[in-house]
């Protein structure tokens, strides 16, 4: 049977490796396993959204609100945009996808950087479209800006903070780029872990409502996956001009979030103390790392998200590791696909890091 030609050139997407893989494939004790590989919240999510979640089990027959007004509603008060500027999708991925149909077609071009999240490459093939990459590993705006002149494509890609790199742009940098590039082009801001830069370095978060105002082609997503403890319910959300959620709006399809997702995120938004907790915990425990790596000689990118990036040298294979570290029931990322010998490690709970500096040190020096 023959399908589309443009999957010829795509490589399937491998998500990190869950516990129940582990557990199944090398026989280890689920309580020894410890999964960073996924830039999961440690803490799970709120227990607020799980006494919400048990409170309306009773209503799994029935279909969500497909207005989704009140998680809408609560988005908009939060960045303090109009409610037509929201469009709710099941992980910031799937928002990524609608906004590549509605924008681009074959042959039409894409920028992004050279290292970053691999969704914006894969849905771009999914229409056929031209890649145009930086050569950096994080963003070089001037980069970005030389290839923006030169071919003028019609779609952009800003990750930050970046995965799986971690760094952040400054704003004033941002602004500065987007100041240069033609009304006509939708830049996709992609915010999944803004929370975390916010906490860090106010000079690298992004504002929602301040450049959604100030730039008519800007797409802004966030996600409920990292700080807020949901990546298994799988909400995200986009936040534009009301033309282009209007055009997004067209490809989305109905009840494209479950019930119980949509009131996770509702309740989610309401409990500030949680991820603030979780926030404090990531940047406490994430100068653990980067003493760790000063201390077996490896560079750690600094990072502004719930993941540090840790670049290995010549003399290991971080394919090689990451593999070693899995058997041994540490689940973390390997970067080879990215074209980097390093692996990317989420930031865990003081027990989870304290097991990842021990076991990397017993099977991997």
């Amino acid at each position: 049977m023959q399908f589309n030609s443009v999957l010829e050139s795509l490589d399937i997407y491998e998500a990190g490796k869950p516990i129940e893989l582990v557990v199944r494939e090398y026989g280890i004790n689920p309580k020894d396993v410890v999964k960073l590989a996924s830039n999961e919240n440690p803490f799970g999510c709120s227990p607020k959204v799980q006494a919400k979640i048990a409170e309306i089990l009773p209503k799994m027959a029935l279909y969500p609100d497909d207005s989704m007004y009140e998680l809408k509603e609560a988005l908009a008060a939060k960045y303090s945009v109009n409610t037509r500027q929201v469009i709710i999708g099941a992980g910031s991925d799937q928002i990524i996808e609608f906004a590549v149909h509605a924008k681009l077609g074959r042959g039409q071009k894409v920028l992004m950087n050279g290292v970053t999240f691999a969704m914006y490459e894969i849905y771009a093939k999914h229409v056929g479209a031209t890649i145009l990459k930086t050569t950096s590993r994080e963003h070089d705006l001037g980069q970005f800006l030389a290839l923006y002149k030169e071919h003028k494509p019609e779609m952009i890609f800003i990750c930050t903070p970046n995965n799986p790199t971690g760094d952040a742009l400054d704003k004033t940098q941002l602004y500065d780029f987007l100041d240069q590039i033609d009304a006509n082009t939708l830049v996709v801001v992609d915010g999944a872990y803004m929370e975390y830069t916010a906490y860090a370095d106010p000079k690298k978060a992004v504002m929602v409502d301040d450049i959604t105002s100030r730039y008519a082609n800007v797409l802004y997503l966030g996600t409920f996956s990292k700080a807020y403890g949901l990546g298994g319910m799988r909400v995200g959300y986009g936040i534009g001009a009301r033309n282009i959620i209007e055009a997004l709006y067209k490809i989305r399809p109905p009840f494209n979030i479950t019930t119980l997702s949509l009131q996770a995120a509702i309740e989610a938004l309401k409990d500030e103390a949680f991820v603030l907790m979780s926030l404090k915990n990531n940047f406490e425990e994430i100068e653990r790392y980067y003493d760790f790596a000063k201390e077996v000689g490896f560079e750690a990118i600094p990072s502004y998200t719930n993941f540090v990036t840790l670049l290995l040298p010549s003399t290991q294979s971080s394919k090689k590791v990451a593999q070693t570290l899995l058997e041994k029931g540490m689940i973390v990322r390997d970067l080879t696909g990215y074209g980097l010998n390093a692996i990317r490690v989420t930031i865990g709970t003081l027990e989870q890091n304290s097991q990842f500096f021990e076991r990397f040190m017993q099977y991997c020096r």
